[in-house]
């Protein structure tokens, strides 16, 4: 994957932002007598404490339901004393050797200049960036096996720095098992964000363990920007009617839609789109049937995220049945699955979490294409006929 820099470069921002609230703001706090707390803007599930020489991390929102917080301790360097109190993991900086084990992680360590720190992942295949595929095609990287089945006894023979755990998998059963290793484990809970600038917010989670924190900083506060930048422009377009929006596709016969109260919800809404399924409570996935489905949403104006379909045909081929919605009819089929990385890996998972803006300028194409004339779509794509 190409800088940051080089990113933004290929972006064209069309206005300046009206305002933005600095990101590292600091307050007292009062976690210790000599430690400021460093305010997260949109982030909920996570807190930073800078002090005299160390940094805390406290991770309060691991995942869905009720838990202790998980502290991190990271000393800047291997002479600091270290604070009293208990933690789940304590890092030592500099950090030169890591695992992620979530391709979500991967963007922070390529905006971060830190690509060549990764050590080990869990399915190489899975990765899109072009640095880190780099380093794979180099031996530079251990396959860790697949998913929640990433090989423990692996990562203890790298020795890592630390390990970054996703909550979404099983991966949370090999806390003990790390720790009884001597390996810092961090968990990181992303998802668990429904603020699209939340989960981005997450790169400073990752800066402050890379001794990195004020260049996350400077990463976040530019995408912030822009996702800004681009909110503005739906915002101040005139009062009318917003286009309507139907989403996901049928798995044996069970149509999938996200929640309204999700974060691919929650983008639809910037964008200025208006989702049929808002009567669908929740942040996860609801099931629907055929008939309820097509009830709802048989004259929406498009249909967004129709699963790795690569045309019309293969849609309707598939199941006659979504020939029945006026958005197939009028060919206002959109899907974000075509940009691929080498081995197959979808970029829009791997990039979409860190790169909310982009996610929202493609959709402000699709519904307002007026507002972004000269704008090229980064994931989504229009599903040709054939």
């Amino acid at each position: 994957m190409k800088s940051f820099q080089k990113t933004l470069k290929t972006i064209p921002l069309l206005f300046l932002i009206i305002f933005l609230l600095p990101s590292c703001e600091q307050k007292t706090n009062s976690f210790q007598p000599d430690v400021e707390e460093i305010e997260n803007l949109y982030a909920k599930g996570f807190q930073v404490f800078k002090g005299k020489g160390y940094w805390v991390l406290e991770v309060t929102k691991a995942f869905s339901g009720s838990h202790d917080p998980f502290k991190y301790l990271i000393l800047e360097n291997k002479d600091i004393t270290r604070p009293d109190g208990d933690f789940d993991a304590v890092v030592t900086l500099p950090v030169e050797q890591v695992i992620l084990t979530s391709t979500t992680q991967i963007p922070h360590l390529d905006l971060l200049s830190c690509t060549e720190r990764l050590i080990g992942f869990p399915n190489l295949d899975l990765i899109s960036s072009t640095d880190t595929r780099k380093r794979i095609e180099r031996g530079q990287v251990r396959d860790l096996g697949s998913g929640a089945q990433a090989n423990v006894e692996m990562m203890v023979d790298l020795e890592p720095d630390w390990v970054m755990i996703s909550t979404m998998g099983e991966d949370l059963k090999h806390l003990d098992l790390l720790k009884t290793a001597g390996i810092p484990a961090v968990i990181n809970g992303e998802y668990v964000e429904q603020h699209p600038l939340g989960r981005a917010e997450w790169i400073k989670f990752t800066g402050v363990l890379l001794g990195k924190f004020e260049a996350s900083c400077n990463v976040f506060d530019e995408i912030a920007k822009n996702y800004q930048e681009a909110n503005k422009l739906v915002e101040h377009k005139s009062s009318g009617r917003k286009p309507s929006v139907m989403a996901g596709v049928m798995y044996k016969d069970i149509w999938y839609v996200p929640g309204n109260d999700s974060w691919g919800a929650q983008l639809l809404k910037a964008a200025g789109g208006k989702y049929v399924f808002e009567n669908q409570s929740g942040t996860g996935s609801a099931q629907l049937s055929y008939e309820h489905v097509l009830d709802q949403a048989q004259d929406a104006d498009y249909w967004l995220g129709a699963s790795d379909y690569t045309s019309l045909e293969a849609l309707r081929l598939s199941d006659n049945r979504y020939g029945n919605f006026e958005a197939f009819r009028q060919g206002k089929v959109y899907s974000y699955t075509s940009k691929k990385g080498a081995t197959g890996g979808i970029e829009y998972f791997e990039l979409g979490y860190m790169r909310p803006d982009l996610i929202l300028k493609d959709l402000i194409k699709i519904l307002h294409p007026e507002l972004l004339p000269d704008y090229t779509m980064y994931f989504y794509a229009k599903l040709n006929e054939n």
